[in-house]
């Protein structure tokens, strides 16, 4: 079975460190990349998250040697790494939907966790 070059989007946060949890050893995933804010990037992912890992289970070993991307800066590195992203960014929603469509026009699919795509059924007009 093909394994999918995958990137982890917002990586150091509670989201981020979750999905590193879960994509671990998945028979269809492969962690290829890892990214996050400015001040994250650069720096291995577990050092960037030293102090601030908020799950009970470790930061896996491969995905924690990982050096951190710059989300915003480095999206067609990124795109070129990977068949698709993981998308866990905190950020204000146009921030969000912003940085989700640049990694979409470098032909980058984005499996986001946000809510800025999602119809909000509340305030659709009601045709009864």
């Amino acid at each position: 079975m093909k394994k999918y070059n995958v990137g982890i989007i917002g990586a150091t946060g509670m989201v981020g460190q979750r999905f590193s949890l879960l994509l671990d050893k998945h028979p269809w995933f492969n962690v290829v990349c890892v990214a996050a804010s400015p001040r994250s990037a650069g720096k291995k992912l577990k050092d960037a998250v030293a102090g601030k890992w908020k799950l009970s289970e470790p930061l896996p070993e491969a995905i924690g040697e990982l050096t951190v991307l710059n989300a915003e800066e480095d999206v067609e590195k990124i795109a070129s790494m990977v068949d698709f992203v993981f998308c866990a960014v905190d950020m204000k929603k146009d921030e969000i939907r912003a940085l989700e469509e640049k990694y979409a026009k470098a032909e980058c699919p984005v499996v986001s966790n946000t809510r800025v795509f999602h119809v909000d059924y509340l305030t659709l007009p009601c045709f009864c």
